[in-house]
């Protein structure tokens, strides 16, 4: 019998069949060669410190300047990182989606390549998901907002993370922070729900969130980003607020349609009566829309709830 000592699950380098990692870290880069390499090297650093066994899957996103180049000149210095070159620009969302399904390690990272994150600290995150079983994702919540069209962004961002708030009946102090950890097998359900864009990130959240998944929120410092932003102030924010109400509606329907159902049938029901004492015996025709309209409403709630409880999913 072999006397050497085992390692422990999740340390120690991957295997040289690479069968499995214990740490999948996906980082969409586009168009940010001037950093990439620096990011690439912070993160490596941090993993390699930790003693987890990790990948890390560099996406680039069809770049229209050198950042594959920078990325393929450096993948020798990096064993763990492999690259991965798409050959149309598809977002964000996209990339996440495949590297997290392709991904070999247990617990899944998000993060970002634009130097706003303090990717240093992805051990950390890893590190809470090994000590505590009952978290199933930690989120990077930040401190401050960095971002472009700040005075727009901050107050949309509070209205959009109010109304997933409201939906799931959780506090969420980030509702869309780039850096978060999770666990893979979770996950698998969920990111075939994944739009394309910036809003998968919010996606991910709701979709825990609203099946009982524990998250964690763990606050971070956020940096102003290296190189230009990719946001889009009004396309995204708009795109945003859909994602929040489209995945409340996957998950919850109830939460979305019941409310003004039964507004539109009480308020119906109270201009009946006014009709009634005012008009006897006569019903106005906008009092008659404003009920069956709530009728209408509240059965396809019912019928929306009925579809989600008989999926396989949740």
């Amino acid at each position: 019998m072999s006397t050497e000592p085992s390692t422990p699950p999740g340390t120690g380098p991957a295997d040289e069949a690479g069968d499995h990692v214990h740490v999948s870290i996906v980082l969409p880069c586009y168009n940010e060669q001037d950093h990439v390499v620096d990011e690439v090297e912070r993160i490596c650093k941090a993993m390699d410190n930790s003693g987890k066994s990790y990948e890390l899957l560099a996406f680039d996103d069809c770049s229209t300047d050198d950042t594959l180049a920078r990325l393929r000149d450096a993948e020798p210095r990096f064993p763990n990182m492999r690259v991965i070159p798409f050959q149309h620009n598809s977002g964000s969302g996209t990339i996440r989606r495949i590297g997290s399904q392709t991904a070999r390690g247990d617990i899944v990272v998000w993060t970002d390549a634009d130097m706003t994150y303090p990717n240093e600290r992805i051990p950390e995150l890893v590190e809470i998901l090994d000590t505590d079983p009952t978290v199933d994702q930690v989120v990077g919540s930040r401190t401050s907002e960095e971002g472009s069209h700040k005075a727009l962004r901050v107050p949309a961002k509070w209205f959009i993370r109010k109304v997933a708030e409201r939906l799931t009946n959780t506090r969420i102090p980030d509702l869309n922070s780039g850096l978060r950890a999770f666990r893979r097998e979770v996950s698998l359900p969920y990111l075939r729900l994944l739009p394309p864009g910036f809003s998968c990130v919010t996606t991910i959240t709701i979709a825990f969130l609203s099946n009982q998944h524990p998250v964690r929120y763990v606050p971070i410092d956020y940096a102003k980003r290296a190189g230009k932003s990719k946001f889009k102030f009004f396309k995204d924010a708009y795109r945003y607020i859909l994602q929040v109400l489209r995945m409340v509606m996957y998950f919850n329907p109830l939460k979305v349609l019941m409310p003004p159902a039964l507004w539109l049938i009480g308020i119906g029901l109270a201009k009946g009566v006014y009709d009634m004492i005012v008009h006897f015996g006569y019903f106005a025709n906008n009092t008659i829309m404003i009920f069956v309209t709530g009728l209408i409403i509240g059965s396809m709630a019912l019928l929306a709830d009925l579809i989600v409880r008989s999926r396989g999913d949740t």
